[in-house]
């Protein structure tokens, strides 16, 4: 892979993470986790570029986001379309869902992230915050969206490195 400045990118990244879906990822060689995301986003804050991620409390890549200081952010084209799906259905607490999912992991420094990802990005916490009810200018969103309360806990990440395919 060959690393690339942020700005260099020519990507619609609403429509990536929308409809390509993405991997987050965080931990060590030897006990990592990955889930499929469809929400998130890019972006500039305190003059740096960005990601935002959201992630529920009853998933198992939580634990792994909140004990390190990085993530990444793994996007890929339509052929490793079914790795993502079993990733987004399957807990890594129940099963080496990494391996069962035929991607294969790599490591940045201790950061994990994947030989088949077309783009990857290495994100440096900034930045956390827990969605709460209360906090919901629209309320249809709660009804529609956490009817079981599991609001999503908010990480803001710089994008300290980028690497593409």
């Amino acid at each position: 892979m060959k690393e690339i400045k942020f700005c260099e990118l020519q990507k619609n990244f609403a429509e990536m993470i929308k409809d390509d879906w993405m991997l987050i990822s965080a931990g060590r060689p030897g006990a990592m986790n990955t889930m499929t995301a469809s929400w998130g986003g890019t972006g500039c804050l305190w003059n740096k570029d960005v990601s935002f991620v959201f992630i529920r409390p009853q998933r198992y890549t939580l634990e792994f986001v909140e004990k390190e200081d990085y993530y990444t952010l793994s996007f890929f084209g339509k052929e490793q379309r079914q790795a993502l799906s079993y990733c987004g259905k399957v807990s890594g607490r129940d099963c080496d869902k990494v391996k069962e999912s035929g991607l294969t992991p790599v490591f940045v420094g201790d950061v994990p992230c994947f030989e088949e990802a077309s783009l990857t990005f290495v994100c440096r916490k900034l930045f956390v915050s827990d969605m709460k009810e209360d906090m919901f200018l629209d309320t249809s969103l709660p009804e529609i969206y956490y009817k079981k309360k599991d609001f999503h806990r908010m990480f803001v990440g710089e994008i300290e490195k980028v690497f593409v395919k």
